[in-house]
């Protein structure tokens, strides 16, 4: 790397201040976890929400914002009283790219098990982190709501196993975990320190630019590279810069722009 550490830290601190704000979130489906103050709740939705995060943005917020008018004021309260069959009746015709409404329905029943089961999907996971690898409790997690619904594979869920990014997940993740003016939190049993940056193209071109991967395929070991650089520059959080940087993709700034930005 071009650039010491600290140095580095400094200015992606100010890229931090400057675009990891509330106002920058919309349009993007961690909006929706806001609405909620109960943690059971907003697991349910986040859930939901990076489940539903592939195609173009404006369907994302167009099916969740569907299943959340099925789930209505409290989810977890709705989903812990309503039937599978009931659901499927009520998600019924909903249809999100490859996703449909019987696997919407199984995994939110599933989810709601799992909940009563452990108080919060996130003590499941936490409990999984507290003997296993951070890879290996996320296979577990999804294997238990898979198997709960009796699911051999989802569209809503990435297999950490299958070596994708995981980005979907690992997002999810980012939002309950931390908290910030951006990301809400709510599982206060796991540490931000062990968290895998959700790769997406942007993070992609940006980490090529900082020299964090040389690697030409945006995979399960290029996540975790990328992440490794990130957390030499704070251990405490490595992704803490991830919507920020994120950000200035989507908001239009074009690689050459960001890489000024980091190193001007």
């Amino acid at each position: 790397m071009s650039i010491p550490l600290h140095h580095l830290r400094e200015r992606l601190d100010k890229v931090y201040l400057e675009y990891n704000r509330r106002e920058f979130i919309h349009p993007d489906p961690l909006e929706f976890l806001w609405r909620y103050t109960i943690t059971r709740d907003r697991e349910i939705v986040g859930l939901i929400a990076s489940g539903l995060a592939y195609g173009r943005v404006a369907q994302i917020l167009a099916s969740t914002e569907k299943v959340l008018d099925v789930l209505g004021p409290s989810p977890s309260d709705f989903l812990s009283e309503v039937s599978l069959k009931e659901l499927s009746v009520a998600l019924a015709g909903f249809k999100h790219r490859f996703t449909t409404a019987s696997e919407v329905a199984a995994l939110l029943k599933s989810a709601s098990v799992l909940q009563r089961k452990y108080g919060l999907l996130g003590n499941m996971l936490g409990a999984f982190l507290a003997e296993d690898t951070y890879h290996n409790a996320h296979e577990r997690f999804v294997g238990n709501l898979l198997e709960q619904a009796g699911m051999e594979k989802c569209s809503l869920l990435p297999r950490p196993s299958l070596r994708s990014a995981c980005k979907r997940l690992h997002l999810f993740t980012r939002w309950m975990v931390r908290r910030d003016e951006v990301d809400p939190g709510g599982w206060d049993c796991i540490s931000p320190s062990v968290l895998i940056v959700p790769l997406d193209v942007h993070m992609f071109r940006a980490a090529g630019a900082l020299g964090f991967t040389e690697r030409k395929t945006a995979g399960c070991a290029a996540a975790y590279e990328i992440t490794e650089s990130f957390r030499a520059i704070n251990p405490d959080d490595p992704v803490k810069y991830d919507f920020a940087i994120t950000r200035m993709g989507i908001r239009g700034l074009h690689d050459d722009d960001i890489f000024r930005t980091l190193f001007s």
